[in-house]
């Protein structure tokens, strides 16, 4: 069974297609700057990338170039669009409406853009994706695979803010998180390489990253997150603030004399460690100039790291304990320092980092002691097969 896997940006457009026999990618790529003239598709077969300059106005033309791709004469995987058995649509956000991946129709369209509010940027443009897919393969079965959706088992205690509770009734105004389905994907992949059931395990997965979350995972299911209404809460992030005292929003948009609109904008582009530092918004540079003694670099990375840690020992308390600790995603698959520092803060709890097994990259590995109470491991995040499985299991 082939599965194509969909997860489109505001203006970007990406996709594997992944052979679900022995779940191996086929081809893989990304569709850049849709809407420019200066788009182009990065396209990956087996060890060999092609590149594509060619100008798409849309989603609908960008999706064209890239089942053409799919098709080439030299270098196509598939022969006729017919060997694709069905289409998974990343989508960032499902509010409360959906608590698991579903088959794609009219009314999931509806519901998706009714959750656009919660997520302006990404849900638009995944419908853009779906219709462009139904367009051009109207005959293959879709389905939705939602961020959010994992999280919708956090207690109520947990999701609620302490506000008056008529927004949450009138606005649905609460805590929804995201990186839902590579949280799942780690807690299960980790549970099989230690050989333990998932429903045994207390577990705490780090998605660090260009966006970053932590979630608290008992019992196999997700009891608390930290990205809040929408992925800007939390942790510090690249260019994201993460929690603050709510005073500083009203007190920016005061002195600055802007709009909530603009405020969001600094907060979600300007902010985190970027804002501290004024370097360019790469965590890699951020970090090499952090140890090169960049006064405010310094700062960033030991903010980043220890509230990082604060959270994991927050969600200890709320899981009554603590087995596991799972680093993925870009910054926890590859920043060797990043996942020692935030070990060196929770030594306390019984968390010893073997610093020879941490000097790996991208790869499943045990990163603790034989000592070590709480165990850490590193693996690598897999989001488009865990949405390919979800399709499987719906379409087939």
């Amino acid at each position: 069974m082939k599965i194509l896997v969909v997860n489109c940006g505001s203006s970007s457009l990406k996709y594997q297609l992944i052979d679900m026999t022995d779940e191996s990618v086929l081809a893989k790529g990304n569709y850049e700057r849709i809407g420019e003239k200066e788009a182009f598709v990065t396209h990956k077969v087996r060890n060999e990338k092609y590149v594509i300059n060619q100008a798409v106005f849309n989603h609908d033309e960008a999706l064209k170039i890239v089942l053409e791709q799919l098709l080439d004469k030299d270098y196509g995987v598939i022969k006729d669009l017919n060997e694709i058995d069905a289409v998974g649509h990343r989508i960032v956000h499902g509010g409360e409406i959906f608590d698991k991946s579903v088959l794609i129709d009219e009314k999931v369209i509806k519901q998706i853009d009714e959750c656009s509010s919660l997520a302006p940027l990404h849900n638009p443009a995944a419908i853009l994706g779906i219709k462009a897919c139904q367009k051009e393969m109207p005959n293959i079965k879709m389905v939705a695979v939602f961020d959010t959706a994992f999280h919708q088992t956090i207690p109520e205690e947990n999701y609620l803010y302490p506000i008056p509770y008529e927004y949450y009734k009138k606005h649905r105004i609460r805590k929804y998180g995201a990186h839902g389905t590579s949280h799942k994907y780690v807690a299960e992949r980790v549970s099989e390489i230690i050989g333990k059931q998932l429903e045994s395990l207390k577990i705490v997965t780090c998605h660090l990253g260009q966006g970053a979350s932590i979630c608290a995972i008992d019992n196999g299911k997700s009891i608390d997150t930290s990205m809040g209404l929408t992925p800007l809460g939390g942790i510090a992030m690249v260019t994201r603030s993460g929690d603050l005292d709510p005073s500083v929003v009203t007190t920016i948009i005061e002195k600055e004399n802007i709009s909530a609109n603009e405020a969001n904008t600094i907060l979600n582009k300007k902010s985190g460690l970027y804002g501290i530092t004024g370097l360019n918004p790469d965590f890699r540079e951020i970090e090499n100039a952090s140890v090169e003694g960049h006064e405010k670099a310094v700062v960033a990375i030991n903010l980043f790291t220890k509230t990082i840690a604060q959270f994991i020992a927050k969600y200890a308390v709320s899981l009554n304990g603590l087995d596991t600790i799972v680093f993925t995603g870009g910054i926890g698959e590859n920043q060797i320092n990043i996942r020692k520092k935030i070990c060196e803060y929770l030594k306390w709890m019984g968390v010893d980092l073997d610093i020879e097994k941490n000097n790996i990259r991208g790869e499943e590995v045990e990163l603790s002691t034989a000592d070590s109470t709480i165990k850490v491991y590193l693996v690598p995040t897999n989001e488009e097969l865990a949405i390919a499985k979800d399709t499987m299991d719906l379409t087939k």
